[in-house]
């Protein structure tokens, strides 16, 4: 059975619901067995819709609330509108038509079909009715189609979307010679929403990534991937920006953005420059009529220089590390920025510095704001957290830093930080329970706080109430704002431990036993 990794609670009982955003779509495109009940549930489209679809009917593009906001920092409008016509010498070579560079990329480029068994009852999601009458759910089989990208011939290694293959039982692919061959899961990041799956064949053409920090806006590339399941389809068009990283509802990003049309099914596919070297993988594109409606000229990649880093990182070891700071943020606004000598006022305020941290060993202090990192400009908390994200374990980085109103520059080396921490290890009251660093996709929603992604059947923690799905927002009067925090807070043990828990919409405070 094909098992990967969920990194997304989904939960009958209700999980935290976050609106998103009318028209920005991910690109799976579903086929059969598409539950109805999904398309006339209540108006809260949720973040973590987009890692449970598979459990509505495969792996759907869905639609996020109030629509995109362009950012003020997007190509020029010159750039974003130039109509794409090819250049006549590539090379030195003339180029009147693309055919013979596909003929080398298309065979790397494979259909990837997903099929989730789902038990579907007629009392919906209503949890208490579900649990009364079980018998009258009926199993029912949701299939989707996405795109993938051979990148080593001699190992079999596909990459794909996490999105396009998460929750599956089962996983095939079909090359472009018409060989249909079953998937191996082998790893994925949803918060990057890379994924790697392996097949066993012989004859397989793998494509060469590409640098992709070398792109420039106005770079002639074409995707190629499979929308709506009508197959193999090709088209070309330009990048329209570069480091596109506020594009709502998705996790950790630094996205390629291309006004190549890229639709429903393309998730997965790949984005080629005209030498037929990988840039990007397709992972989802912009309309404000919904996915459905197709393409208008919007579109997103996933730098192959990341995807590469993650993929190597998922061949190795099944899973992505990731570098962090270890300080807790806040934004600066204008009087904080007149009381700190910031004008106009941007950047991440350090709140806490947590002890024993790549920040602390840097030298760096609560009231310090940081405004850059790695040459890249820093202006908000999140922006922050993103370069944190993208950054791998050990890596060292250069901050910038105004202390007092003065330049300051510090280098740090990043500390991994555990993914999810037993109750044990952190208060005996939190026995059997297992804390989690909430997916990326859900804090750009809004939420902050920490994941109980498991509880025991009959341990302390399940007795005090605590329930699987839960989010921990704060401990006493202090707020969680993840995994390292939560520890910090809870390893000083106080006489009585109360929990601030987001279950479903609803919040209220849990006192550990």
């Amino acid at each position: 059975m094909f098992q990967p990794q969920r990194a997304s609670p989904v939960d009958n009982d209700g999980l935290p619901v976050l609106p998103l955003r009318d028209g920005f779509s991910r690109l799976s495109h579903p086929q059969k067995g598409i539950n109805s009940e999904m398309r006339a549930r209540n108006t809260h489209v949720t973040l973590l819709a987009l890692t449970a679809a598979a459990a509505f009917g495969g792996f759907a593009a869905t639609a996020i609330r109030d629509g995109l906001q362009l950012p003020a920092q997007a190509a020029p409008a010159s750039a974003t509108s130039t109509v794409a016509t090819l250049p006549p010498v590539v090379d030195g070579q003339p180029l009147p038509s693309l055919a013979p560079m596909l003929q080398r990329v298309t065979p790397s480029v494979v259909s990837v079909h997903t099929k989730q068994r789902v038990r579907v009852s007629p009392f919906g999601n209503d949890p208490f009715f579900r649990r009364m009458f079980p018998e009258l759910s009926q199993e029912r089989i949701n299939e989707s189609l996405g795109s993938g990208v051979i990148v080593d011939a001699t190992r079999g290694y596909v990459l794909t979307n996490h999105h396009v293959i998460e929750g599956a039982d089962e996983v095939s692919v079909t090359l472009a010679d018409g060989r249909t061959l079953k998937a191996e899961f082998v790893g994925s990041d949803a918060d990057t929403d890379v994924a790697l799956m392996r097949i066993d064949a012989d004859n397989l053409q793998a494509i060469a990534l590409a640098d992709s920090s070398s792109l420039r806006v106005g770079d002639f590339v074409v995707a190629v991937g499979n929308p709506f399941g009508v197959g193999q389809t090709v088209t070309s068009g330009i990048v329209s920006a570069v480091g596109r990283s506020n594009v709502p509802g998705v996790g950790f990003q630094n996205f390629i953005q291309t006004d190549a049309s890229i639709n429903p099914g393309n998730s997965g596919g790949a984005l080629v420059n005209l030498q037929g070297q990988l840039v990007g993988i397709n992972t989802a594109s912009f309309n404000p009529r919904g996915s459905m409606a197709g393409s208008i000229g919007l579109g997103f990649a996933i730098p192959a220089n990341l995807a590469g880093d993650v993929m190597r990182q998922l061949a190795s070891t099944g899973q992505v590390r990731r570098g962090s700071l270890g300080v807790e943020t806040q934004d600066v606004d204008a009087r904080l920025g007149a009381a700190l000598g910031l004008d106009p006022p941007r950047g991440a305020l350090v709140t806490r510095v947590y002890p024993d941290s790549a920040a602390a060993a840097a030298g760096l202090q609560p009231r310090d704001v940081i405004v850059g990192a790695n040459g890249q400009r820093i202006d908000s908390p999140d922006m922050l957290r993103n370069f944190q994200g993208l950054q791998a374990a050990n890596a060292r980085v250069t901050l910038d830093v105004r202390r007092d109103g003065a330049p300051l520059r510090l280098v740090a080396t990043l500390r991994e930080q555990p993914r999810a921490l037993p109750g044990s290890a952190l208060d005996p009251r939190l026995s059997g329970a297992v804390f989690a660093e909430l997916p990326e996709a859900l804090r750009r929603g809004g939420v902050n706080g920490v994941l109980v992604e498991q509880v025991d059947r009959n341990s302390r923690a399940a007795r005090s109430g605590l329930r699987a799905q839960d989010v921990i927002l704060g401990a006493g009067n202090s707020g969680v704002a993840d995994l390292a925090g939560f520890r910090t807070l809870v390893s000083q043990q106080p006489p009585q431990l109360v929990l601030r828990i987001l279950r479903g919409r609803n919040q209220g405070n849990l006192v550990m036993q």
